[in-house]
């Protein structure tokens, strides 16, 4: 498991699974645009029953990487 975005509170794992509600909450996006993901093949996702739809924190956190920046932080100046 994972201790990045995690809905549970800092500094504890955060689960394997989340549904498209958790996950659109803890990225800031909509359920809408998560769906259009996974229907474009760019987010894996699995279904659990016949309504549940999961998706790995792992496949999230691949999908929504950090933008590098030009400069490294330490030789930002004030």
């Amino acid at each position: 498991m994972t201790s990045h975005a995690n809905p549970n509170g800092w500094g504890r794992p955060s689960p394997e699974w989340l549904s498209l509600q958790q996950a659109a909450t803890i990225y800031g996006i909509s359920v809408d645009t998560l769906r259009r993901r996974i229907a474009h093949g760019q987010l894996p996702a699995s279904r659990f029953g016949n309504r549940l739809i999961r998706v790995r924190t792992e496949d999230l956190e691949h999908m929504f990487r950090p933008i590098p920046t030009v400069r490294p932080s330490w030789r930002r100046r004030a």
